[in-house]
């Protein structure tokens, strides 16, 4: 069976649920007002906690700001998310390694 970090590196959550379940949930806040805190618009912040869009460094610092996550933490999660998925698309990825010679500056 395996480990649950193994399970979590090879399906890490996406940003907007987290940020859902962890922090706008918890708060009791509808999207409205919690797109009100963060300065966004409601389809903005919305897309997001749907898993519909990529959290931006941007919106990372806005949640920052509001709700004391570091940005940091969810940049990271976002990376995470995104080398997921990338991996999931590996073998539609078509690339040869180089073995031209190197250039010298």
């Amino acid at each position: 069976m395996p480990a649950i970090a193994d399970i979590r590196l090879k399906n890490p959550a996406h940003p907007g649920g987290f940020i859902r379940h962890e922090i706008i949930k918890p708060l009791g806040l509808l999207v409205t007002a919690a797109a009100d805190v963060l300065g966004v618009t409601r389809a903005t912040l919305s897309c997001l906690l749907n898993e519909r869009a990529n959290l931006s460094p941007e919106m990372a610092l806005r949640i920052e700001k509001a709700f004391g996550v570091p940005r940091d933490t969810l940049v990271q999660m976002q990376s995470s998310y995104d080398i997921a998925q990338a991996r999931e698309r590996e073998s539609e990825i078509r690339v040869l390694p180089f073995k031209g010679k190197r250039r010298d500056a």
